[in-house]
C-alpha cells in the first residue's frame, strides 16, 4: 500500500513570513514614532513646564517669619521686645520613631509628659517635612543637657530664634496682653502664608487686637535639595540660582499707658503679710482696679488689674500644670478686673444720681431734705438706714458727707426707668468701646431689664424697694471700674465724652515715619442747664475738704480734687446686724470704691480705683487716687515734698498704734 507524503510550501511560509515581518516593522515604526512625539512634546513642547517642576523638585520654599513690631509706653519705654532665644524644634520625616523621641525628651525634663499627646496631635496635624516647636524657649541648662544626647534624636535641632520678651514683667498685663501658641483654631483663620514658620500669636490684650500691625508680612528663601529633601549646597556640577525675599517685620506701638504710674500704683497695691505656717514675711498684691484717664482725649494712663502674672510664661510655652496653677488661683491673677469685674458701685453712683435730679428737674442743689438717719417708704415697715443721723442737707452737703437718707429720697422721686436712662448717658450698661477685646457691659437695671433677667413671672416686678437700693449704688446696679473711670471723666469735662483708648501712635516698619491717631468723641451728655455741672463738682470737691469722706487721705494737696468715695457691702446684713469687719472673713468684707479727677478747675486726670474687701473708699481707695495725681501735677520738688510729710505722718500713726497696743501695768495700791 502506497504512503502519503506531504510535501512542504515554502512559497506559502515564505508569504507569511513576509507579512509578519511587514506588520512588525509597522508596529515598530508606530512604536518609534510615538517615542519620538513623546519626546517632543516632553521635551519641546512642554519644556517649560517640567524645566518648572523639576526645579520644584530640588528647590524648597522655606518660609522666613518676620519680626514682630514692638511696643512702648507713652514715654518711649519698652513694654514689649524681641529677645534671642533658642527653640527646640522636630521634623517628623527625619523621626524614626516618634513616640519614643517624646518619650526621651521628656525624661531629659524637656518635656512636660501630660503635655505629649497635645503636642503629638499638633506634630501629626502638620507636613511631614515641616519644623515644629516642641520647645518655644531653652535655658542654659536645657541646651546643656540636649546638646550632650544630641545624636540620640535624630529629626531634633536647636534653631536660634526671637521670643517675645516682656520686660517689666507683670506691670500692665492685662492692658498688654500676650502672646501663645497658635491653636489648632486659630489656624483655620489665619492665612496660611502669612503664618508659616510663626509658632506665636496675640492671645489677649493690645496683642491680640492689633495683631495685623504687629505681625508684619512673611517673606521665603529658595533651599537646594537632593532626592531625599535634604539640604545641600549644588545638585550635579551647577548652583541654582536661588531667590530670597525678607520678611517685612511688624509695625510699632506706641500706647498712651504712662508705665510711671502704672508702676506707682502697683506698687501700692502691695501689701506685706506673714505667712501663717512659717511666720516669714512675704509681698502680695491687693484684689484691685486701678484706671487713670486723660479725660480731654479718653487716653488711659494707667491700667492696673491686681494680682497680674507673668507673661513671659506664655511666650516660653506654658505646662499645664502652670496653666492650672494660673487659672485655679482663687485671687484669679488672669482676671482682668478692670473690663470684667462687675462691682456694687456704691456711693460713687451718687454724684450722677444728683446729675438726674437736676435733668429731670426734681431737685435743685439748694433744696434741704432732712436726714433722720433713716427712709421710709410709704406702706413699708422695715426702714432704709444711714451710718449717720446728718440733718438737714442739700446736694452739696449730701454728696460731701455721703448721705443716703437723701438719696434714697431722689431715687424713689426719680424712678427706675428715668435713672437707667440718664445713667447711661455716662455709658453705664455699656461697653465704653475701648480698643481691646473682653469688655463686659455690667448691669444698669430698669423695669424691661428685669423682665428679661428673670425667668418667673413672680420675679419679674420691679418694687420701688429695688430702686432705693440703686439710688445708693446697690441692688442690681453693678458697674466696671473702667466705666466709672469714663463717667468720672464725663462729669470732668461738663458732660464731653471720648472714647477710651490704648493706641496712640503707629510707627511704619518700613518707613520709620509715626502716625498720631485722633482721639474719638463720643455723644455728649445731655443737660438742660449747664450749671447742674458746676453744682455736682462743687459737691465733690466738698469731699476733700474738712468734713468730706475723703478728707483723711485726699485733703490738703497742692491741687483741688474733685472725689466721691464708695463703699459697697459684698456680705449680706440681718436687719438689725451690724457691720463688723473683724469679725468677718477677708474676702467678705466690703469693698473700697473711689472716683476723681483733678485739677478741679482744669482736670487732667480722671481716676477709678476698686480695692475688693478693702473696706471705706476713703481710707483704702483714695491713697491710689491721690498718688496718681501727685506723679502728675506735682514738680520732683513738690512731689519729694510730699513724700517726707506722708512718711513722717504714717510714723506718728504706727507709733500711735504701737503704744496703744501696748499692755499698761496696772495702778499700784496703797499696800504696796
Amino acid at each position: 500500500m502506497a504512503r502519503n507524503a506531504r510535501i512542504k510550501d515554502h512559497y506559502n511560509e515564505q508569504r507569511l513570513f513576509v507579512q509578519r515581518c511587514f506588520i512588525a516593522a509597522i508596529l515598530i515604526a508606530c512604536g518609534i514614532f510615538a517615542l519620538i512625539a513623546r519626546l517632543v512634546w516632553l521635551q519641546i513642547v512642554r519644556y517649560d513646564y517640567f524645566t518648572e517642576q523639576s526645579t520644584g523638585n530640588r528647590i524648597r520654599i522655606e518660609p522666613l517669619p518676620p519680626s514682630r513690631g514692638l511696643i512702648f509706653d507713652r514715654a518711649g519705654i519698652p513694654l514689649a521686645l524681641n529677645a534671642p532665644s533658642y527653640q527646640l524644634e522636630l521634623t517628623r520625616e527625619q523621626v524614626p520613631d516618634l513616640e519614643g523621641t517624646l518619650q526621651g525628651l521628656a525624661d531629659l525634663q524637656l518635656l512636660d509628659r501630660e503635655d505629649l499627646p497635645a503636642l503629638k496631635r499638633d506634630i501629626l496635624r502638620r507636613r511631614s517635612f515641616e519644623a515644629v516647636p516642641v520647645k518655644l524657649s531653652l535655658d542654659d541648662e536645657e541646651l546643656a543637657r540636649f546638646a550632650v544626647r544630641r545624636q540620640n534624636f535624630p529629626g531634633v535641632e536647636i534653631k536660634p530664634r526671637l521670643s517675645r520678651n516682656y520686660p517689666l514683667s507683670v506691670s500692665g498685663v492685662h492692658a498688654l496682653g500676650y502672646v501663645g501658641i497658635i491653636s489648632e483654631a486659630e489656624q483655620k483663620v489665619l492665612d496660611p502664608d502669612q503664618y508659616a514658620g510663626t509658632a506665636l500669636v496675640g492671645k489677649a490684650g493690645v496683642e491680640k487686637r492689633y495683631e495685623p500691625q504687629l505681625h508684619g508680612a512673611a517673606g521665603y528663601q529658595q533651599l537646594l535639595v537632593n532626592a531625599q529633601g535634604r539640604r545641600v549646597d549644588q545638585v550635579g556640577r551647577s548652583l541654582a540660582n536661588l531667590q530670597r525675599k525678607e520678611p517685612t517685620a511688624g509695625n510699632d506701638l506706641y500706647l498712651t499707658i504712662d508705665e510711671r504710674l502704672q508702676s506707682a500704683v502697683e506698687s501700692m497695691l502691695r501689701e506685706k503679710k506673714i505667712d501663717p505656717t512659717t511666720g516669714k514675711t512675704y509681698e502680695d498684691q491687693k484684689r484691685a482696679a486701678v484706671v487713670a484717664i486723660d479725660p480731654s482725649n479718653g487716653d488711659v494712663l494707667a491700667f492696673v488689674s491686681t494680682p497680674g502674672f507673668d507673661p513671659n510664661l506664655f511666650g516660653r510655652g506654658l505646662s499645664g500644670k502652670q496653666y492650672r496653677e494660673l487659672t485655679e488661683d482663687p485671687d484669679k491673677p488672669m482676671y482682668d478686673r478692670v473690663m470684667r469685674g462687675a462691682y456694687p458701685s456704691g456711693s460713687t453712683i451718687k454724684p450722677f444720681m444728683a446729675m438726674a435730679g437736676l435733668y429731670y428737674n426734681v431737685i435743685a442743689p439748694e433744696d434741704t431734705h432732712f436726714c433722720p438717719g433713716y427712709f421710709r417708704l410709704p406702706g413699708v415697715s422695715r426702714p432704709w438706714t444711714d451710718l449717720k443721723r446728718h440733718g438737714a442737707v442739700d446736694m452739696r452737703t449730701a454728696i460731701k458727707v455721703s448721705c443716703d437718707v437723701y438719696f434714697y429720697s431722689l431715687a424713689s422721686v426719680l424712678g427706675i426707668d428715668r435713672i437707667h436712662d440718664y445713667l447711661s448717658e455716662f455709658g453705664f450698661g455699656a461697653i465704653t468701646g475701648i480698643d481691646i477685646d473682653g469688655e463686659q457691659k455690667a448691669v444698669l437695671p430698669s423695669t424691661e431689664w428685669k423682665r428679661q433677667y428673670f425667668k418667673r413671672k413672680e420675679a419679674q416686678q420691679w418694687f420701688t424697694g429695688d430702686t432705693i437700693s440703686v439710688g445708693i449704688g446697690q441692688g442690681y446696679l453693678t458697674v466696671t471700674p473702667l466705666q466709672l473711670a469714663h463717667a468720672a471723666a464725663a462729669i470732668a469735662m461738663h458732660g464731653q465724652r471720648f472714647q477710651p483708648r490704648l493706641l496712640r501712635a503707629v510707627r511704619d516698619s518700613v518707613t520709620g515715619k509715626v502716625k498720631e491717631l485722633p482721639p474719638i468723641p463720643l455723644e455728649p451728655v445731655k443737660t438742660r442747664d449747664p450749671s447742674a455741672w458746676d453744682a455736682v463738682i462743687q459737691g465733690m470737691e466738698e469731699v476733700t475738704k474738712p468734713g468730706g469722706t475723703a478728707f483723711g487721705q485726699a485733703g490738703g494737696t497742692l491741687y483741688t480734687i474733685a472725689a466721691k468715695t464708695g463703699t459697697a457691702q459684698v456680705h449680706g446684713l440681718a436687719q438689725n446686724e451690724k457691720y463688723n469687719a473683724a469679725q468677718l472673713a477677708e474676702r467678705l468684707r466690703d469693698n473700697a470704691l473711689f472716683i476723681a479727677f483733678a485739677p478741679a478747675e482744669s482736670p487732667k486726670v480722671a481716676v477709678a480705683v476698686v480695692v475688693e474687701n478693702g473696706g471705706h473708699g476713703g481710707t483704702a481707695a483714695a491713697p491710689v487716687a491721690r498718688r496718681i495725681f501727685d506723679l502728675m501735677l506735682l514738680t520732683p520738688e513738690q512731689l519729694a515734698e510730699q513724700d517726707a510729710k506722708r512718711q513722717a505722718q504714717l510714723a506718728k500713726q504706727q507709733a500711735a498704734q504701737q503704744k496703744a497696743a501696748k499692755p499698761v501695768a496696772p495702778a499700784a495700791t496703797p499696800e504696796e
